[in-house]
């Protein structure tokens, strides 16, 4: 079966001002890789627009209210340092959670095995009532409550690559035991949550990193902790919290992956999805900040989830 791709011109116009890392050429980068010869099988659909329903899921209406009610007219409004809003800006966060909704539609359906929504604005630094660190709405636990309400889903699993830690994830889902929230990141950076002993209720698992942390140290801790608590949930649906700002190349952060990382990665994530989900798999762009290392690297992974089998096999 397919890959699909989801994305929409909506996600460009999101305008974040000059000069932010968080800008229009990281989707523009990222589309232009995968209208290449070796992404010719890609299904591009376009992301529909999120509804109140989906995003009350997890945010309140009051906060989804105040964050329209601070999108300008012109120019920019920031809702904090690192948090900027354009015109654009409603229109394109809808499109961002409605991309994985619908990319989880899809996939539990049967309609492909696995999805990337090239989205933006990211979401896993969006707090329930809180936005921050770019973000607006939190698309990944948008999509995993999609799963859980709209097809009956039990278990979802959410695995954060980010070099941050995905504090907004967490907090939606950290006491709700029909979530397992598994997140790699660099120690001691933005946004100063991600503790190991940050657990919820058994359901959350933290790896912080040191700096400097590369390859060895990310295909030890998947072998040692991710993959066993993984497979010990027993997801029926993988959510990917893509970020690939974990890359040597990066500007943000200090961790040493490369493509390669992010390929094998992303071969072992489908690999415990084809023993529990059929291969079930909605991966979800998050940060990335080096526009060559972000295309390359998007593009080792989307291979790779074109590449995963659908279900019972582990390479």
């Amino acid at each position: 079966m397919t890959t699909l791709l989801y994305t929409h011109p909506a996600c460009l116009e999101h305008d974040t001002s000059f000069g932010h890392p968080e800008c229009p050429a990281r989707l523009t980068a990222i589309l232009n890789a995968l209208r290449t010869a070796p992404f010719a099988a890609l299904e591009w659909r376009d992301a529909p627009q999120a509804t109140v329903e989906q995003l009350t899921r997890i945010h309140p209406r009051a906060y989804i209210e105040r964050i329209f009610a601070r999108v300008p007219r012109q120019g920019n409004f920031a809702l904090d340092g690192d948090t900027i809003l354009s015109p654009q800006s409603g229109e394109a966060a809808l499109r961002a959670a409605g991309a994985v909704c619908a990319a989880v539609d899809a996939i539990v359906q049967g309609e492909a095995s696995n999805a990337f929504c090239a989205i933006r604005p990211p979401g896993h630094h969006a707090e329930p009532n809180q936005a921050m660190g770019f973000c607006l709405f939190s698309n990944a636990a948008i999509g995993a409550a999609h799963a859980r309400v709209a097809h009956g889903l039990a278990r979802v699993a959410i695995i954060d690559f980010d070099v941050h830690h995905g504090n907004g994830t967490q907090a939606a889902v950290e006491r709700d035991p029909g979530y397992l929230y598994i997140s790699t990141h660099q120690a001691y950076i933005y946004p100063g949550t991600g503790r190991r002993g940050e657990r919820g209720i058994g359901n959350i698992v933290n790896i912080p990193l040191l700096a400097g942390s590369g390859s060895a140290d990310l295909r030890h801790v998947w072998r040692q902790e991710i993959e066993p608590a993984l497979r010990e949930f027993k997801p029926q649906l993988i959510l990917i919290s893509a970020g690939f700002d974990a890359h040597h190349m990066d500007p943000l952060a200090e961790l040493n992956f490369n493509e390669e990382d992010y390929a094998w990665l992303t071969r072992r994530i489908s690999a415990v999805a084809a023993d529990f989900c059929a291969g079930q798999v909605v991966s979800i762009l998050e940060g990335g900040y080096n526009l060559s290392a972000l295309a390359a690297s998007v593009a080792a992974h989307v291979k790779a989830l074109m590449e995963a089998p659908a279900r019972g096999h582990t390479p």
